[in-house]
């Protein structure tokens, strides 16, 4: 019983330190970009809709932004989401191992998003991995005009909503659709299980002035 409950102390400080590496790692690249671009913080709020203080508490590394707070940012900047949580230079094959990848959002009952992989601007890839806990949900806002998405159903049940339309996927379920309009994922309230799924979002031209659709 004892040794249960260090295993579980032990795991949230890992969760922590985890999260803590990456809120420096966001906070180094978003001052740099901004420098890069000679902005005060006052222009990068105006240009992303994101606060100041929010961008503030970025810097410093002290948020936890949304990954839509991300988003704004990052698109705003002209870098892509993958580069602004990974400041590290790497070769043209980058490996990202098992455990290694940023956890960008966690649910209230545990569930995780974690971006496995990406490329660089201007034209955006992302590859997520999300795990949903019986009941949780996550709402996306409409990205830049253009974007796409593909899912993949890894395990479990996700209920889809893009606009007014609805698909329940099962597990070996594929969808392509556009990231372009508002959109969640969800594993209904009934589910006993979690739900596992892949995602891909195409971003393009990020940097070249695009807008939301």
């Amino acid at each position: 019983m004892h040794f249960a409950s260090a295993t579980l102390d032990t795991l949230e400080k890992m969760a922590v330190t985890e999260q803590l590496d990456v809120a420096g790692a966001i906070a180094a690249r978003v001052r740099s970009c901004r420098a890069d671009r000679g902005w005060t913080l006052d222009e990068l709020a105006e240009r992303s809709g994101v606060s100041r203080r929010m961008l503030v508490n970025v810097e410093q590394g002290h948020a936890n932004p949304s990954i839509a707070t991300l988003l704004r940012i990052s698109d705003a900047l002209g870098v892509g989401l993958p580069l602004l949580v990974d400041v590290t230079q790497r070769p043209a094959v980058r490996v990202t191992r098992a455990g290694q990848a940023p956890v960008l959002w966690q649910g209230p009952s545990g569930g995780h998003a974690m971006l496995v992989a990406g490329s660089e601007p201007p034209d955006v890839v992302e590859l997520w991995e999300w795990t949903l806990a019986p009941g949780e949900w996550h709402a996306g806002d409409a990205h830049t005009t253009g974007t796409r998405e593909l899912l993949l159903v890894l395990e479990g049940q996700v209920e889809l909503r893009v606009g007014q339309e609805v698909e329940v996927l099962a597990a070996g379920d594929a969808v392509a659709f556009r990231g372009d309009r508002p959109h969640s994922y969800t594993n209904a309230a009934a589910a006993a299980e979690p739900a596992r799924f892949a995602l891909t979002v195409f971003q393009p031209g990020v940097g070249q002035g695009r807008g939301p659709s």
